[in-house]
């Protein structure tokens, strides 16, 4: 995976978007990533938003952790809940 010192990036942004859709490009600052350029041809604007929107993220986290800690509920069992054959 290719990475970009945000502090080094001289080219204008064009050229870094060009090189996306062979690999994503991690920009970092001071070492650490900071952001990632990435191809989403096959996604639209709502998909990508989403992707990195702050609430949905915590529900996903929320999420995984009950699961880790509770488990999780089979497909025939989430089926019985909804009445579904």
């Amino acid at each position: 995976m290719k990475t970009l010192d945000v502090e080094k990036a001289t080219a204008p942004l064009a050229q870094y978007v060009r090189g996306v859709k062979k690999e994503p490009v991690i920009v970092t600052a001071h070492g650490k990533p900071v952001a990632v350029l990435v191809y989403i041809a096959s996604a639209d604007v709502e998909r990508a938003t989403l992707s990195t929107h702050p609430k949905l993220l915590a529900i996903l986290k929320h999420s995984l952790a009950r699961l880790k800690a509770e488990g999780g509920i089979s497909s025939r069992e989430m089926r019985r809940r909804l009445g579904m054959k």
